[in-house]
């Protein structure tokens, strides 16, 4: 596939397959990222339109192939260049396979962490609870104890969906706030965060904003080109903290 890499202040970004490329960063000290859920419960996740009624922009329809055949692979590399946090984003559901693949590797299956969306979309045909919250499983992959800045915290993390600086472009986006919340907590300045699933980048454009150095990976061409025009965006405003 085609293969480009642009340098934007504090964040390089690489248009091309994870898989080939991670092996070819060096040490990071973090990989946070929002993997493609999976099989079972992709096509779920296909999106209707004319959801929103505040005239906000409509979800996207999932355009990616699913975590399964690649999870494995992943979780090794990570293994093998990160020497601090793996953070993944799933489904409720996603949650044990995950595991599953930390534990089988050298890295430190921690804990999942749930991300609570107050404004989910609700069960539309009526038949059940709608899904309400997202996991996030944490893994340490350093030396020694696990380390974090936020004390006693609690894994929970509350934040709505559709907000003012959600740009509707990616089908599964994550909001802003969220990741600048993950950041803070697990990440500290000057430190290199890898995301090897980078989308639309809002995990690079929170790092930023932070005062972190960034490495996103993607591997659809209109995504990446997003992902560089927010986190140019970004650069361009300088370090805001959150």
């Amino acid at each position: 596939m085609t293969y480009r890499e642009e340098i934007i202040g504090d964040a390089r970004l690489i248009l091309g397959d994870c898989l080939e490329i991670m092996p070819t960063l060096g040490d990071v000290d973090h990989i946070i990222c929002d993997p493609p859920y999976e099989a079972s419960l992709h096509a779920a996740k296909a999106h209707k339109s004319n959801l929103r009624k505040d005239g906000g922009p409509e979800l996207k329809e999932i355009d990616f192939d699913c975590i399964d055949p690649i999870r494995d692979s992943v979780v090794a590399i990570s293994a093998q260049i990160c020497g601090g946090w793996f953070i993944a984003f799933c489904t409720i559901e996603g949650t044990r396979p995950w595991a599953d693949c930390i534990n089988a590797s050298p890295m430190k299956y921690k804990r999942s962490c749930v991300w609570i969306k107050p404004d989910s979309t609700p069960q539309l045909n009526g038949q059940g609870p709608a899904q309400g919250a997202e996991i996030f499983v944490t893994a340490w992959a350093g030396a020694g104890h696990a380390r974090w800045n936020a004390g006693g915290k609690r894994g929970v993390y509350t934040h709505c969906v559709n907000n003012a600086e959600r740009t509707g472009l990616h089908p599964t986006e994550k909001p802003r706030k969220l990741m600048s919340e993950i950041l803070a907590d697990f990440t500290t300045p000057g430190q290199i965060i890898a995301d090897p699933f980078m989308g639309s980048g809002t995990t690079g454009v929170a790092a930023i904003m932070l005062g972190r150095k960034f490495i996103g990976i993607e591997r659809d061409p209109k995504y990446f080109n997003i992902a560089c025009r927010r986190i140019e965006d970004s650069q361009r405003q300088g370090q805001l903290f959150a």
